[in-house]
């Protein structure tokens, strides 16, 4: 049995699972349909992929040592998220005052306007794939995991194979369980609380990853 294998899967399960941009945006698009949960989360796992491809390939460490292009993709990571979370707020304060107090209008619209299965899938990759934090942590956790004396690209390929299927798991769980309450969720009150505070979580990060360099 490989311990460090196991000890890595463990690591990378909390890694996935912690709650940030991807997994705001994944219940976001879960709450619109099923199956916009569902692409976003096929996205996020995409922009995994290529991270994980970039550390396994050596790349992230040139990105990590060269100032200008971190801060670079780390202000269109930021300024991505920033959008996805000023248009769900702007989206949710237009639904407001359309329908107004009005039962009927508002029960139709609790979830929201339903992104396209190609928009969804976009915005759960360019959210993980722009996310300038994920190369670094990437770069810093897959070579502790590598034993000495062991052949490191096979074996970075395997532990990168890992988080992608990690997040192939965790995500479509996270977009089906959102869907399943989604009777409950899609409540007008409860619909506009969720889009609200993933609204705020996500305008909050892009502010914090866009004014990083300057705050440094």
């Amino acid at each position: 049995m490989d311990a460090q294998l196991l000890a890595f899967v463990a690591v990378a399960a909390g890694m996935v699972a912690l709650p940030g941009a991807d997994f705001t945006v994944v219940v976001r698009n879960a709450l619109a349909s099923r199956r916009s949960g569902l692409a976003t989360a096929v996205g996020v796992a995409g922009g995994l992929l290529v991270h994980t491809a970039l550390a396994a390939a050596g790349l992230a460490a040139v990105l990590v040592t060269m100032p200008v292009l971190f801060r670079t993709v780390q202000l269109l990571g930021g300024a991505y998220v920033l959008y996805l979370g000023l248009s769900g707020l702007y989206a949710m304060w237009r639904r407001a005052a359309t329908t107004g107090t009005g039962t009927g209008a508002e029960e139709k619209d609790a979830g929201g306007p339903r992104p396209g299965l190609g928009r969804s899938l976009r915005q759960g990759f360019l959210t993980n794939a722009l996310n300038p934090k994920a190369p670094v942590l990437f770069l810093s956790l897959l070579p502790q995991f590598v034993p000495e004396g062991r052949s490191a690209l096979p074996r970075t390929l395997l532990l990168a194979s890992v988080v992608v299927v990690l997040a192939l798991v965790w995500f479509p769980a996270v977009a089906l369980l959102v869907d399943r309450m989604g009777r409950w969720l899609r409540r007008p009150r409860a619909s506009r609380a969720i889009e609200g505070g993933s609204g705020t979580a996500l305008t909050a990060l892009g502010l914090v990853l866009v004014t990083g360099p300057l705050l440094r």
